[in-house]
């Protein structure tokens, strides 16, 4: 069952926004949910349509979902230096994460990743 599902378009906009909407959550999974998006922003431009999924799984971890319409560009964790101005993201999210990957389907890809238990399960709130 997802707990949490909404459709939109990544655009800079819409990251405080996402944030805002998981502001129930940790602050670990508002994090990574934001740093998925902000992924498809620089990688396949402002406007792409996603969908941001936030589950629970059968090991009591949170998942973080962002699918998007490109099978083919795969995220690529990229050692970071001191001076690289980009490509913490991805580096962020497998520290925090106990694991994370992407499903390929023929004309998408979902970039995931599981957050351990101690980051708390969804609880709805009130919709804004």
């Amino acid at each position: 069952m997802t707990a949490f599902e909404l459709d939109l378009l990544a655009t800079p906009k819409a990251v405080p926004e996402l944030r805002h909407r998981l502001r129930a959550l940790d602050h670990e999974v508002r994090l990574c949910a934001t740093e998925l998006l902000t992924n498809v922003i620089d990688h396949l431009g402002a406007g792409t349509p996603v969908t941001v999924r936030v589950t629970g799984t059968a090991q009591g971890r949170t998942r973080v979902e962002v699918t998007d319409p490109d099978a083919h560009a795969l995220p690529a964790l990229k050692p970071v230096t001191d001076t690289a101005e980009s490509g913490r993201g991805l580096a962020l999210i497998d520290a925090l994460a106990r694991r994370w990957g992407v499903d390929q389907g023929p004309d998408h890809k979902t970039v995931w990743c599981e957050l351990p238990a101690r980051a708390a399960p969804f609880r709805p709130g009130p919709r804004a």
